[in-house]
């Protein structure tokens, strides 16, 4: 495996070395100092805090801020229960057995390699298994996850909260309201097999991942509260209970997420499902295409930044929806599907214009 933390050193710009202050002669023996470069005066990383290796039957883990975006190695561990409470940039899990794993975002990829028998909650920008057996994921994931040489892959909805995780999906780049969790890819389909499929409806991420047990990783406050998770729990690629649905649209503003959630648990209160949400920019022409004779009345409201959109399920969704909007955001601008009729139209419009600008 070779080694991620290599660093490389750079000229300044202009091609001079950067001295720092304080090189040349020592104030009091007149002897010429040594410079110091900037390079020289940053924290030394060593590769050990940030690889578990080897380890069997243990508890440990990484509190909030002990990772801080750096690259993690997971490599050789049985029977262990392993927690990474922070944002990083990558990880790898190599040749692990019965191990139930919570890693928090990370901004790249996750790659899983000849493991098997894990239970393992996840948040990425990208995930990836290859000759993998029996993997139970609960999963966040930006793009499309793939599976290469894997079976008996089981996936969920992310759902999961503690105070930090939120600061540090935003450090890893990663939008809550982007979960792809189950448009899983298989790159090694076998005919007449399926390799991978859904965890139970009713799966509790704790009867999976148990909360730590270790004094020091039970500093961190976890809920693993469905209704508090920091990621909206959808039906992804479930079967939808009816056959209609409603698309919501929220545009950038100093609210714009706290409206979202706030939309979700009215609607969910009330027992209408929510199937998938997406966080994506748009220009004047993707607002033509998706709102149609209403897009005039958008496209201003398109250069604050990315949109937010949910798609609500069930029957009467649309009434529903709107006059949630009309009664709790009566002066916030929001896209809603007008009728029954034009609803599906208006999700296909959406999601298919997103999938394309998020290269799925």
């Amino acid at each position: 495996m070779g080694c991620f933390f290599s660093r490389r050193r750079k000229p300044a710009q202009g091609g001079q070395l950067q001295q720092q202050a304080g090189a040349g002669q020592d104030a009091v023996t007149g002897e010429q100092k040594a410079p110091q470069y900037s390079w020289d005066l940053r924290a030394k990383i060593d590769p050990k805090d940030y690889t578990f290796s080897g380890l069997k039957n243990e508890t440990v883990g990484r509190l909030p801020g002990k990772v801080a975006g750096q690259q993690f190695v997971i490599q050789d561990c049985e029977n262990c229960k392993i927690y990474i409470f922070d944002h990083s940039a990558t990880i790898t899990i190599d040749d692990c057995v019965n191990c139930q794993i919570f890693l928090g975002p990370i901004k790249g990829s996750v790659f899983f390699r000849d493991c098997k028998d894990c239970k393992c909650v996840v948040a990425c920008q990208q995930f990836r298994t290859r000759d993998c057996r029996k993997l139970e994921v609960f999963l966040c994931c930006a793009t499309q996850p793939i599976i290469e040489s894997s079976t008996g892959m089981k996936f969920a909805c992310f759902q999961y909260y503690y105070p930090e995780l939120a600061l540090q999906f935003k450090d890893a780049g990663l939008s809550i309201f982007n979960n792809t969790w189950s448009n899983i890819h298989d790159f090694t389909p076998v005919s007449g097999e399926n390799n991978w499929g859904l965890l139970p409806e009713t799966a509790v991420v704790q009867d999976y991942v148990p909360l730590p047990s270790s004094e020091e990783l039970k500093a961190v406050r976890i809920s693993t509260d469905a209704t508090k998770s920091i990621i909206p729990i959808t039906r992804g690629r479930r079967q939808k209970n009816s056959d209609e649905s409603c698309l919501a649209v929220f545009f950038a503003g100093d609210y714009t997420t706290a409206n979202a959630r706030k939309l979700i648990d009215e609607m969910t209160s009330k027992g209408f499902q929510l199937v998938q949400t997406k966080e994506v920019l748009m220009k004047a022409e993707d607002a033509h295409r998706v709102f149609q004779q209403s897009a005039l009345e958008f496209i201003p409201l398109l250069e604050k930044g990315p949109v937010v959109a949910l798609e609500f399920n069930g029957d009467g969704a649309v009434e529903q929806c709107r006059s949630t909007i009309n009664d709790v955001f009566s002066g916030t601008k929001v896209f809603v599907s007008e009728s029954k009729a034009s609803a599906s139209q208006d999700v296909d419009n959406f999601y298919n214009f997103a999938d394309m600008q998020m290269g799925m």
